[in-house]
């Protein structure tokens, strides 16, 4: 049987299996979903021990990480492909927003809806799904492939980070090539090859004015109000043409190619629907971000700032006249290749002592950080056997694209391994990951099998350079 053949009759199974691990709710941010994260290491595991691979948990100061390994007879001089996702999820919440629970999978119109779907379960398992179907027809695989899955993506990869800095580590992960499926196609049915992917930069600010709220009549013209020093503050941080205004903020920022803005702009890219799609109505040009750049460029390969979460005072129905005595927010950065997490914060660290009004006091939390990765497409021998493998699975070539999410372990990877990083996602836009009514194309699941399959055994006839 060819393993095309097997995908297909285990069509049913792959999905049982799918809706299986959704239904672990393994959000690594809740201390009170930590037994749930053991859970779904552990359901890992067995997915690797039913098909006889190597396989372990290795244990970390937070979520297990875990590993598996598959070496072929005879296959010393083959490459060696590490395979990456995560197996922790973003928090369910507003949970009245979804139109089914977040850990009930459900189909709907070819989708299946949970949290995870894409973000990342349903796209790493394709990959482990890959690698049962050569197993169950060829009896081994082309390559030697490793599994790396961790549990804390999505709040920095800490426990990741310390191992792949490791001699363990080091030893246990090297590889010629990482291959991670947590991106998103450029356009439904269209193959992507993402080559790059922004850093970030999270942080929050705590701003304390008054030892207590305090009446806002009695009070108010008189104390300087953490809320409103808080909006003050944030205010600043971009100007009206969309330039972040931290000093040096800009000093490493890799300028775009020319070549790389006539291969954006080449791409079928419908601005309008892009915005209707968002239900923003737009007039013209793009609503928001940094002037010269086109919409794409913004997302994909220029720095940015969002504040993800604001705190400050009376929160609950109906007036509260106070001043707060507090006041946070939550914000991140989005970096591009050769800016360095840690310098940013402390130059972001200099403004606010630069603005900060009078009569406040502050505290500003680093909470992760990680540098941008872009790979060199013409020295990477690995892009065109993925070339190959999309187009044969998908009967589309694929496109190159950038994107402006962080994977936020990937670039020490490539770093630390010296490895390439293939990026091929099998998401859309659409899917809303990290939001209620988290989707996944079962269509495309199944043709990320395929594709990962094939991959894999175009890798048969490349040699292993490093290891």
């Amino acid at each position: 049987m060819h393993f095309d053949d097997y995908i297909r009759s285990q069509k049913a199974d792959f999905e049982t299996r799918l809706f299986e691990i959704l239904r672990i709710p393994s959000v690594s941010a809740s201390a009170e979903n930590k037994p749930d994260m053991k859970r779904c290491a552990d359901y890992l595991l067995h997915q690797f021990q039913a098909l006889a691979i190597q396989c372990e948990l290795i244990a970390t100061a937070g979520n297990p990480l875990v590993y598996a390994e598959y070496t072929p007879a005879n296959a010393a001089d083959a490459p060696v492909i590490l395979i990456y996702g995560h197996y922790d999820v973003q928090p369910p919440d507003p949970l009245n927003l979804w139109q089914s629970p977040p850990f009930e999978p459900e189909v709907r119109n070819g989708n299946v809806y949970a949290r995870g779907a894409n973000d990342d379960k349903g796209q790493t398992l394709t990959h482990l799904f890959a690698v049962e179907s050569l197993l169950k027809t060829e009896g081994t695989l082309p390559c030697k492939v490793k599994f790396i899955l961790e549990g804390e993506e999505e709040v920095g990869s800490q426990s990741l980070h310390d191992y792949v800095y490791s001699e363990a580590g080091k030893r246990k992960l090297a590889c010629d090539c990482i291959l991670v499926s947590d991106t998103n196609m450029f356009a439904p049915g269209q193959p992507t090859i993402t080559y790059g992917i922004r850093g970030i930069l999270a942080a929050e600010l705590y701003l304390t004015g008054p030892n207590r709220d305090l009446h806002s009549g009695i009070y108010g013209g008189a104390v300087y109000n953490p809320a409103a020093a808080l909006t003050k503050i944030l205010s600043q941080f971009v100007d009206a043409a969309g330039r972040i205004q931290i000093p040096h903020f800009y000093d490493d920022v890799i300028p775009l190619t020319a070549k790389e803005r006539q291969q954006f702009a080449a791409l079928p890219f419908d601005e309008s629907a892009f915005f209707a799609d968002l239900n923003l109505h737009v007039n013209g040009q793009a609503t928001w971000g940094e002037s010269g750049y086109s919409v794409n460029e913004r997302r994909w390969t220029r720095p940015s700032f969002d504040i993800n979460g604001l705190t400050a005072g009376y929160q609950g129905s109906g007036s509260k006249t106070i001043i707060p005595g507090k006041a946070s927010a939550k914000f991140t950065f989005r970096l591009v290749p050769d800016q360095d997490p840690k310098k940013v914060f402390q130059s972001l660290q200099d403004f606010i002592a630069s603005i900060v009004p009078d009569g406040i006091t502050w505290e500003l939390e680093w909470q992760h950080g990680e540098g941008a990765m872009c790979l060199d497409l013409e020295k990477s021998r690995f892009v065109q056997p993925m070339s190959a493998a999309l187009e044969k699975t998908f009967d589309r070539k694929p496109v190159f694209i950038r994107e402006g999410g962080s994977v936020p372990i990937i670039a020490d990877c490539h770093q630390v391994l010296g490895a390439d990083v293939l990026f091929t996602g099998w998401g859309q836009e659409d899917d809303a990951i990290h939001s209620p009514n988290e989707k996944f194309s079962l269509e495309s699941f199944a043709k990320g099998i395929r594709a990962s399959a094939e991959f894999l055994k175009l890798t048969k006839e490349m040699k292993c350079l490093k290891h």
